[in-house]
């Protein structure tokens, strides 16, 4: 379960005295609990630990725009480390060309006609992929597909 490997991984990080990563898991590991009292349940399955480590990762990576907007490299660089520990904990992303051929088998069990049916497909496609893809990348394929060709 990815919320015990998250508690072991920061007892490990505290036993190597290694005070971002643990810093970083021990604040993860309050969210789980906040998520999982929220929801009125004792501990949260690895979907719902994927969907508040993918949260994280989102609050990272505005961060880190904001900071380098305001010229203050360090602490946009403090936040690239947190994000690639966080990113640690996340599934094998799928290639480019896997993420195709899941929206190809979507497009044709939805029987897809156009851009007015790109919620159906989004849905096929979402079931299929379970985060193992950015959701802005997906949705672009997906438009892409469903756009029609511009007239030559």
């Amino acid at each position: 379960m990815l919320e015990e490997k998250i508690f072991d991984a920061y007892k490990e990080a505290m036993k190597d005295k290694n005070g971002l990563k643990s810093s970083v898991l021990n604040f993860l590991r309050a969210e789980f609990m906040n998520v999982a009292f929220a929801k009125k349940k004792k501990n949260l399955d690895d979907s719902e630990c994927l969907a508040v480590i993918r949260k994280q990762m989102k609050q990272r990576e505005e961060s880190i725009e904001q900071f380098i907007k305001g010229n203050r490299q360090d602490l946009a660089d403090k936040e690239a480390e947190e994000l690639k520990i966080l990113k640690a904990y996340l599934p094998q992303e799928l290639s480019s060309d896997e993420i195709k051929k899941i929206i190809e088998e979507a497009l044709v069990l939805t029987q897809a006609a156009g851009i007015k049916d790109m919620g159906k497909v989004m849905k096929e496609v979402n079931l299929k992929i379970a985060g193992r893809a950015d959701g802005k990348l997906v949705s672009e394929l997906v438009r892409a597909k469903l756009s029609p060709a511009p007239a030559a």
